[in-house]
Protein backbone atom coordinates (compact mmCIF):
# COMPACT_ATOMS: atom_id res chain seq x y z
CA UNK A 1 0.00 0.00 0.00
CA UNK A 2 1.46 3.25 -1.17
CA UNK A 3 1.10 6.22 1.03
CA UNK A 4 -2.22 8.33 -1.54
CA UNK A 5 -3.79 4.93 -0.94
CA UNK A 6 -3.48 5.25 2.78
CA UNK A 7 -4.97 8.68 2.64
CA UNK A 8 -7.88 8.16 0.50
CA UNK A 9 -8.93 5.08 2.10
CA UNK A 10 -8.44 5.70 5.62
CA UNK A 11 -7.04 9.23 6.43
CA UNK A 12 -9.45 10.98 5.13
CA UNK A 13 -12.36 8.84 6.09
CA UNK A 14 -10.85 8.98 9.58
CA UNK A 15 -10.92 12.87 9.39
CA UNK A 16 -13.71 13.03 8.35
CA UNK A 17 -15.69 11.23 11.10
CA UNK A 18 -13.71 12.17 13.23
CA UNK A 19 -15.20 15.91 12.43
CA UNK A 20 -18.52 14.50 12.88
CA UNK A 21 -17.50 12.92 16.32
CA UNK A 22 -15.95 16.60 17.64
CA UNK A 23 -19.40 18.19 16.85
CA UNK A 24 -21.18 15.20 18.75
CA UNK A 25 -18.27 15.09 21.42
CA UNK A 26 -18.18 19.48 21.86
CA UNK A 27 -22.12 18.99 23.35
CA UNK A 28 -20.78 16.25 25.63
CA UNK A 29 -17.96 18.46 27.72
CA UNK A 30 -20.74 21.23 27.74
CA UNK A 31 -23.06 19.24 29.64
CA UNK A 32 -20.30 17.69 31.72
CA UNK A 33 -18.82 21.08 32.30
CA UNK A 34 -21.66 22.68 33.24
CA UNK A 35 -24.35 20.53 33.95
CA UNK A 36 -21.96 17.58 35.90
CA UNK A 37 -23.06 14.52 34.85
CA UNK A 38 -23.11 12.32 31.67
CA UNK A 39 -25.58 12.52 29.05
CA UNK A 40 -26.28 9.44 27.84
CA UNK A 41 -29.27 10.77 25.15
CA UNK A 42 -27.26 12.61 23.54
CA UNK A 43 -26.43 10.13 20.59
CA UNK A 44 -30.16 9.32 20.47
CA UNK A 45 -30.53 13.46 19.72
CA UNK A 46 -28.46 13.22 17.06
CA UNK A 47 -30.44 10.56 15.38
CA UNK A 48 -33.15 12.50 15.76
CA UNK A 49 -31.60 15.82 14.28
CA UNK A 50 -30.94 13.83 11.18
CA UNK A 51 -34.04 12.06 10.52
CA UNK A 52 -35.91 15.86 11.05
CA UNK A 53 -33.59 17.41 8.35
CA UNK A 54 -34.82 13.99 6.31
CA UNK A 55 -38.45 14.70 6.82
CA UNK A 56 -37.52 18.51 5.69
CA UNK A 57 -35.43 17.43 3.00
CA UNK A 58 -38.54 14.90 2.17
CA UNK A 59 -41.08 17.20 2.35
CA UNK A 60 -39.70 20.52 0.96
CA UNK A 61 -37.91 18.71 -1.51
CA UNK A 62 -34.60 20.95 -0.65
CA UNK A 63 -31.19 20.15 -0.34
CA UNK A 64 -30.27 18.71 3.17
CA UNK A 65 -27.91 21.85 3.65
CA UNK A 66 -30.96 23.56 3.77
CA UNK A 67 -32.38 21.51 5.92
CA UNK A 68 -29.61 21.37 8.49
CA UNK A 69 -30.12 24.82 10.31
CA UNK A 70 -33.92 23.66 10.88
CA UNK A 71 -32.64 20.06 12.04
CA UNK A 72 -30.64 22.01 14.55
CA UNK A 73 -33.22 24.61 15.93
CA UNK A 74 -36.08 22.24 16.63
CA UNK A 75 -33.28 19.53 17.62
CA UNK A 76 -32.42 22.55 20.44
CA UNK A 77 -36.16 22.99 21.10
CA UNK A 78 -36.05 19.48 21.71
CA UNK A 79 -33.41 19.64 23.80
CA UNK A 80 -34.65 22.54 25.99
CA UNK A 81 -37.70 20.76 26.53
CA UNK A 82 -36.34 17.81 27.04
CA UNK A 83 -34.37 19.57 30.11
CA UNK A 84 -37.26 21.05 31.85
CA UNK A 85 -39.19 18.17 31.13
CA UNK A 86 -36.96 15.32 32.54
CA UNK A 87 -33.85 16.80 34.31
CA UNK A 88 -34.79 19.86 36.11
CA UNK A 89 -36.39 18.42 38.95
CA UNK A 90 -33.61 15.93 39.39
CA UNK A 91 -30.99 18.95 39.91
CA UNK A 92 -30.27 18.29 43.45
CA UNK A 93 -30.45 14.72 43.21
CA UNK A 94 -27.23 12.77 43.23
CA UNK A 95 -26.20 12.81 39.23
CA UNK A 96 -26.67 9.31 38.52
CA UNK A 97 -30.02 9.76 38.71
CA UNK A 98 -30.14 12.08 36.27
CA UNK A 99 -27.28 9.58 34.14
CA UNK A 100 -29.75 6.75 34.57
CA UNK A 101 -32.76 9.13 33.67
CA UNK A 102 -30.88 10.17 30.44
CA UNK A 103 -30.86 6.42 29.68
CA UNK A 104 -34.69 6.67 29.38
CA UNK A 105 -34.84 9.25 27.82
CA UNK A 106 -32.34 7.79 24.99
CA UNK A 107 -34.86 4.69 24.84
CA UNK A 108 -37.96 7.15 24.15
CA UNK A 109 -36.58 9.35 21.81
CA UNK A 110 -35.22 6.46 20.11
CA UNK A 111 -38.44 4.87 20.14
CA UNK A 112 -40.06 7.96 18.37
CA UNK A 113 -37.84 7.97 15.31
CA UNK A 114 -38.28 3.99 14.94
CA UNK A 115 -42.54 5.35 15.20
CA UNK A 116 -41.93 7.63 12.88
CA UNK A 117 -39.40 6.75 10.27
CA UNK A 118 -39.69 3.01 10.41
CA UNK A 119 -36.41 1.18 10.88
CA UNK A 120 -35.06 0.81 7.21
CA UNK A 121 -31.74 2.18 6.73
CA UNK A 122 -32.56 5.38 4.52
CA UNK A 123 -30.28 8.44 2.59
CA UNK A 124 -30.70 12.10 1.97
CA UNK A 125 -29.96 11.51 -1.45
CA UNK A 126 -29.99 8.48 -3.84
CA UNK A 127 -27.20 7.82 -6.71
CA UNK A 128 -23.44 7.20 -6.70
CA UNK A 129 -21.11 10.33 -5.74
CA UNK A 130 -17.97 10.48 -7.27
CA UNK A 131 -15.39 11.81 -5.75
CA UNK A 132 -12.91 14.71 -6.86
CA UNK A 133 -9.35 14.16 -7.58
CA UNK A 134 -7.83 16.99 -5.30
CA UNK A 135 -3.42 16.54 -6.38
CA UNK A 136 -4.48 12.52 -5.94
CA UNK A 137 -6.62 12.71 -2.85
CA UNK A 138 -9.82 11.80 -3.57
CA UNK A 139 -12.59 13.29 -1.37
CA UNK A 140 -16.43 14.24 -2.03
CA UNK A 141 -17.52 17.55 -1.89
CA UNK A 142 -20.12 16.23 1.58
CA UNK A 143 -17.16 15.40 3.05
CA UNK A 144 -15.04 18.98 2.77
CA UNK A 145 -18.24 20.20 4.34
CA UNK A 146 -18.14 18.47 6.87
CA UNK A 147 -15.13 19.65 7.79
CA UNK A 148 -15.24 22.44 7.30
CA UNK A 149 -18.61 22.76 9.41
CA UNK A 150 -17.15 21.42 11.91
CA UNK A 151 -14.48 23.90 12.13
CA UNK A 152 -16.96 26.95 11.69
CA UNK A 153 -19.44 25.78 13.92
CA UNK A 154 -16.56 25.06 17.02
CA UNK A 155 -14.68 28.62 16.01
CA UNK A 156 -18.22 30.19 16.55
CA UNK A 157 -18.49 28.75 19.49
CA UNK A 158 -14.82 29.47 20.75
CA UNK A 159 -15.44 33.14 19.96
CA UNK A 160 -19.02 33.03 21.62
CA UNK A 161 -17.97 31.52 25.13
CA UNK A 162 -14.96 33.72 24.91
CA UNK A 163 -16.24 37.10 24.19
CA UNK A 164 -20.23 37.40 24.53
CA UNK A 165 -21.51 38.15 28.24
CA UNK A 166 -23.65 34.59 28.25
CA UNK A 167 -20.74 33.00 27.00
CA UNK A 168 -18.07 34.33 29.86
CA UNK A 169 -21.33 32.92 32.56
CA UNK A 170 -21.14 29.60 30.77
CA UNK A 171 -18.04 29.54 31.69
CA UNK A 172 -18.16 30.65 35.45
CA UNK A 173 -20.96 28.34 36.31
CA UNK A 174 -18.23 25.47 34.67
CA UNK A 175 -15.92 26.85 36.96
CA UNK A 176 -18.12 27.10 39.71
CA UNK A 177 -21.60 27.40 40.02
CA UNK A 178 -21.88 28.69 43.33
CA UNK A 179 -19.54 31.29 42.85
CA UNK A 180 -21.46 31.88 39.25
CA UNK A 181 -25.05 32.59 40.99
CA UNK A 182 -23.18 34.82 43.92
CA UNK A 183 -21.86 37.09 41.25
CA UNK A 184 -25.32 37.36 39.23
CA UNK A 185 -25.43 34.55 37.19
CA UNK A 186 -28.87 33.43 36.22
CA UNK A 187 -27.95 29.85 36.25
CA UNK A 188 -31.77 28.95 34.85
CA UNK A 189 -31.17 30.72 31.45
CA UNK A 190 -27.15 29.22 31.46
CA UNK A 191 -28.51 25.93 31.92
CA UNK A 192 -31.41 26.51 29.13
CA UNK A 193 -28.80 28.16 26.63
CA UNK A 194 -26.44 25.29 27.16
CA UNK A 195 -29.22 22.67 25.65
CA UNK A 196 -29.74 25.04 23.15
CA UNK A 197 -26.45 24.55 21.77
CA UNK A 198 -26.48 21.20 22.79
CA UNK A 199 -29.21 20.52 20.93
CA UNK A 200 -27.75 22.16 17.81
CA UNK A 201 -24.70 20.34 17.62
CA UNK A 202 -26.41 17.23 18.25
CA UNK A 203 -28.29 17.84 15.05
CA UNK A 204 -25.65 18.84 13.19
CA UNK A 205 -23.55 15.67 14.22
CA UNK A 206 -26.48 13.67 12.93
CA UNK A 207 -26.85 15.29 9.42
CA UNK A 208 -23.44 15.35 8.96
CA UNK A 209 -23.29 11.21 9.82
CA UNK A 210 -26.57 10.58 7.58
CA UNK A 211 -24.94 12.86 5.03
CA UNK A 212 -21.51 10.58 4.98
CA UNK A 213 -22.91 7.08 5.51
CA UNK A 214 -26.84 6.42 5.68
CA UNK A 215 -29.83 6.65 8.18
CA UNK A 216 -30.38 4.26 10.68
CA UNK A 217 -32.39 4.55 13.95
CA UNK A 218 -29.51 3.31 16.09
CA UNK A 219 -26.54 5.26 14.66
CA UNK A 220 -26.40 7.56 17.62
CA UNK A 221 -26.39 4.63 19.90
CA UNK A 222 -23.60 3.41 17.68
CA UNK A 223 -21.51 6.58 17.82
CA UNK A 224 -22.16 7.60 21.68
CA UNK A 225 -19.35 5.36 23.06
CA UNK A 226 -16.94 7.46 20.20
CA UNK A 227 -18.43 10.42 21.24
CA UNK A 228 -17.51 9.58 25.16
CA UNK A 229 -13.89 8.70 24.36
CA UNK A 230 -13.31 11.61 22.11
CA UNK A 231 -14.55 13.92 24.79
CA UNK A 232 -12.49 12.26 27.47
CA UNK A 233 -9.54 12.04 25.77
CA UNK A 234 -9.04 15.59 24.56
CA UNK A 235 -10.00 16.26 28.26
CA UNK A 236 -13.72 17.10 29.35
CA UNK A 237 -14.82 20.87 29.86
CA UNK A 238 -12.29 21.66 27.15
CA UNK A 239 -14.32 22.77 23.75
CA UNK A 240 -10.75 22.27 21.85
CA UNK A 241 -9.91 19.33 23.53
CA UNK A 242 -13.26 17.45 22.36
CA UNK A 243 -12.10 18.64 18.98
CA UNK A 244 -8.84 17.09 19.16
CA UNK A 245 -10.40 13.63 20.64
CA UNK A 246 -12.60 13.67 17.91
CA UNK A 247 -9.98 13.85 14.94
CA UNK A 248 -7.95 11.04 16.87
CA UNK A 249 -10.38 8.46 17.49
CA UNK A 250 -11.71 8.92 14.41
CA UNK A 251 -8.68 8.41 12.82
CA UNK A 252 -7.42 5.77 14.97
CA UNK A 253 -11.07 3.72 14.03
CA UNK A 254 -10.27 4.24 10.49
CA UNK A 255 -6.20 2.90 10.89
CA UNK A 256 -7.50 0.33 13.18
CA UNK A 257 -8.88 -1.24 9.94
CA UNK A 258 -5.12 -2.07 8.78
CA UNK A 259 -5.12 -4.75 11.54
CA UNK A 260 -8.48 -5.92 12.84
CA UNK A 261 -11.52 -6.43 10.99
CA UNK A 262 -13.53 -3.40 10.55
CA UNK A 263 -16.47 -4.98 13.14
CA UNK A 264 -13.97 -3.79 15.94
CA UNK A 265 -13.64 -0.24 15.07
CA UNK A 266 -15.49 0.62 18.01
CA UNK A 267 -13.17 -2.03 19.70
CA UNK A 268 -10.48 0.98 19.20
CA UNK A 269 -12.55 3.73 20.90
CA UNK A 270 -13.39 1.73 23.70
CA UNK A 271 -9.33 0.90 24.33
CA UNK A 272 -8.71 4.24 23.91
CA UNK A 273 -11.40 5.51 26.74
CA UNK A 274 -10.20 3.07 28.86
CA UNK A 275 -6.33 3.76 28.19
CA UNK A 276 -6.73 7.65 29.06
CA UNK A 277 -8.85 7.01 32.24
CA UNK A 278 -6.12 4.88 33.43
CA UNK A 279 -3.33 7.14 32.15
CA UNK A 280 -4.21 10.40 32.28
CA UNK A 281 -7.70 11.14 33.62
CA UNK A 282 -8.14 15.04 32.80
CA UNK A 283 -7.00 14.34 29.13
CA UNK A 284 -4.68 15.38 26.66
CA UNK A 285 -5.46 19.08 27.27
CA UNK A 286 -6.54 18.85 30.92
CA UNK A 287 -10.03 18.85 31.81
CA UNK A 288 -12.17 17.76 34.01
CA UNK A 289 -11.75 14.91 36.04
CA UNK A 290 -14.61 11.98 35.74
Amino acid sequence: MDAMELINFYLVPGIVVGSIYALGAVGITLVFAILRYAHLAHGDLATFGAFLALGVVTLGGVSPYVALPVAMAVTAAVAVGIDRTFYAYLRERPKIVTVMASLGVALMVRAVVQIVWGVDSQTYTRGIVRPENWFGIRIRDREIVTVLAMIGLVAALQLFLKYSKWGKAMRAMSDNPDLALLSGVDNRKVVLLTWTIVGGLCAAAGVFLGLNYELKALMGWTMLLPMFAAAILGGVGRVEGAVLGGLIVGIAEEMSALFLPTEYKAATAFAILLLMLLVRPTGLLKGKVL
